[in-house]
């Protein structure tokens, strides 16, 4: 699914975010920066071990904040690290630091000149954001970048499983 936000696209797809060929993909990391499992794990592997290194250089990263590092291996040419929240109970601030995380990624990317950027589900998985929450909040935000900022031109969500597309697809179809 694909929708034109001003001059910009946001589109949706189920599939693996290490093999996108976007000018950046963003990793769901830990405040660590050193690895972990799901999507943070997949990218580490599949990137190789240069993004590790810089990554232990860079020293870690706050929720909602997001840095940069070469994509090593990966075909994106970036990996742009955030940290999104885990979620409790939505009343300790999570929604404003997953606008964050999303946010701070795209400033990122167009810092650095990036005209494409793919997603994932941010703090969906091992962070229990609920999905349906989580969706619009991104979604949201991508709509509200590309409204403001003409330098993206595609946000790509890329989305693990059935499920998880049909949920994006559901909100996008109400917030676009």
């Amino acid at each position: 699914m694909e929708v034109t936000i001003h001059k910009g696209r946001i589109s949706l797809i189920e599939g693996d975010i290490t093999r996108q060929d976007t000018d950046a993909i963003v990793n769901a990391a830990n405040k660590s920066l050193l690895g972990g499992g799901g999507v943070d794990g997949a990218i580490h592997r599949a990137g190789g071990p240069g993004i590790l290194e810089e990554c232990v250089t860079i020293g870690g990263c706050e929720t909602g904040e997001a840095v940069i590092t070469t994509g090593g291996n990966l075909k994106a040419g970036y990996v742009i690290h955030t940290v999104g929240p885990v979620y409790r109970d939505g009343l300790q601030g999570e929604p404003r630091l997953l606008e964050n995380a999303y946010a701070n990624s795209l400033k990122t990317a167009s810092s650095k000149g990036l005209k494409s950027i793919a997603f994932p589900s941010i703090s969906t998985g091992a962070y229990r954001y609920p999905l349906e929450d989580a969706a619009e909040i991104a979604l949201k935000t991508a709509i509200n970048y590309l409204k403001s900022n003409e330098d993206i031109l595609l946000i790509r969500f890329v989305l693990f499983g059935q499920k998880a597309f049909e949920v994006y697809k559901k909100a996008l179809t109400k917030l676009a």
